[in-house]
């Protein structure tokens, strides 16, 4: 793809000297147009519980009769449960969560019937909120995924973990799974819905719900903008596609092995607890600095209804690059008054520059990228001015602040034009990368490799089970390498 010099027309300059298209940290030269890309990697990241989190895993289970309660309760409405079905009788198997009262959410099948159903008991009634016809014969998986207040079962023949049918309205409308006090009366279980029969079980897995896809990469970095590098492994943070929509997905962080690039591993699982709930806001950035507090930045995707996202941000001293984290964030005062998400932030000559997506419509959807910058010394949250916008983009996000060979630039997609537009810190449109574009709007994640070499990680709108689960399952990783 040749490059091309967009000359777009350009909102909110700086109203100052100090935010002028002249404030330092403008490069003249422009090395990352020099670059040419192309795809070296393209693999897709799937699992339902992540490996290493964990909560429940044993093997030669054997008989149950009954549904056996776990000890281990979710941390978030993001969770799997899998069994090894190796034998059943006509009481069929189920799996899922079951409250401290009895009350349950479950994926049942009912071999007699052949059907799968999601059941929900709450104040001790019980409805089947959805149901499929399907034949399971043993030995089968089975398995259990919540992702937010969506409930799918899913089942493995042999070809691979399949959903067989989902419900998030009819599980909804009983019980809210995203309510901390809610979710904390429930354990993981397994088993059978009647004592009067049993099931045969190999093997039982409960834990955290990894992944049908990943999506929205972005480096870890310091204030600075340099990558976070440790053991030859860079760390991203990556949005965890779920089986749904937008609210079904979550945030993760993970390290790539830069001696191969196919060797990603999930070293820590972030939510976010707000307006009372557990949600799983996304796509965004973390920062780390030994220092102080770091700023994270993310989206509020995890309760999107098509009636406004927002940026919203925390200053963190936790180390958020392992284990399991519920963040507590608040709106971030950018300088516009539209929707935005997005976020990537960048320290340079004493100044914070944050880069967003500005969207005045999310039905139908409209956006662009967007820059703001703060005056010297003030922290990455204070007294942010727009630098500018391109407004003559309609399908432009993934924004990020990137330095290539010394110079920065402001790095995006265009869905329309299907290339990835490249702006200085004056946001001034100066061309386009030299890479390919695949489906959906990948995130043009440039990585600086030792050496002098560079990547990059981004991903593509390949679904997953889409006539199930509808949009939103997608994100195959693809990786470049610059000629």
């Amino acid at each position: 793809m040749g490059l091309s010099a967009l000359m777009p027309t350009l909102v909110g300059a700086g109203c100052d000297g100090s935010r002028s298209p002249s404030s330092p940290g403008v490069d003249q030269r422009h090395p990352v147009l020099d670059l040419s890309f192309r795809i070296t990697e393209q693999f897709r990241p799937f699992a339902l519980i992540a490996p290493g989190f964990e909560q429940v895993d044993e093997t030669d289970v054997g008989r149950i009769r009954g549904l056996r309660r776990a000890d281990e309760v979710p941390v978030a409405p993001f969770v799997a449960v899998e069994l090894g079905v190796e034998a059943m009788s006509e009481a069929g198997v189920a799996v899922g969560l079951v409250g401290s009262d009895g009350d349950f959410v479950l994926a049942a099948y009912d071999p007699g019937k052949r059907t799968v159903s999601i059941e929900v008991r709450r104040l001790g009634r019980t409805t089947a909120v959805a149901d499929a016809e399907v034949t399971l014969e043993a030995p089968f998986g089975f398995a259990f995924v919540l992702c937010e207040n969506q409930v799918t079962a899913v089942a493995d023949t042999g070809k691979g973990w399949q959903p067989l049918v989902t419900s998030r309205d009819g599980v909804s409308a009983l019980v809210d799974l995203r309510d901390p006090a809610t979710l904390a009366e429930y354990a993981f279980a397994f088993g059978t819905k009647t004592d009067a029969a049993d099931v045969v079980v190999r093997t039982v897995r409960a834990g955290a719900f990894g992944y049908t896809g990943l999506r929205d990469p972005h480096l870890v970095q310091r204030p600075d903008g340099s990558a976070l590098v440790q053991g030859g492994k860079v760390y991203l943070t990556f949005t965890c596609a779920g089986m749904g929509f937008f609210q079904q997905a979550h945030w993760g962080v993970f390290t790539l092995d830069l001696g191969d690039p196919t060797r990603l591993e999930q070293v820590a699982q972030l939510y976010s607890r707000r307006d009372g709930l557990l949600l799983g806001d996304h796509a965004g950035q973390l920062i780390v600095d030994d220092a102080r507090p770091a700023p994270v930045g993310v989206s509020s995707w995890g309760d999107f209804a098509f009636d406004g996202v927002h940026v919203r941000h925390a200053a963190s001293s936790e180390d958020l690059l392992q284990g399991v984290h519920l963040l507590e964030t608040e709106p971030l005062d950018l300088p516009t008054d539209v929707s935005s998400w997005d976020p990537s932030f960048t320290r340079t000559d004493d100044r914070w520059y944050v880069a967003f997506v500005e969207s005045p419509s999310q039905d139908p959807f409209v956006f662009h990228p967007a820059l703001a910058v703060g005056l010297p010394g003030k922290s990455y949250a204070d007294d942010l001015e727009l630098v500018a916008a391109d407004d003559t983009l309609r399908e432009g996000e993934g924004t990020i602040i990137q330095q290539v060979d010394g110079a920065w630039h402001v790095l995006a997609s265009d869905a329309a034009s299907q290339t990835y537009p490249v702006y200085d810190l004056a946001m001034k449109a100066l061309g386009t990368l030299d890479a390919p574009y695949g489906t959906n709007i990948p995130h043009p994640q440039v990585v600086n490799l030792p050496g002098g070499a560079h990547l990059m990680v981004t991903f593509d709108g390949t679904q997953y089970a889409e006539e199930v689960l509808g949009y939103g399952g997608h994100g195959d990783v693809v990786v470049m390498a610059a000629q």
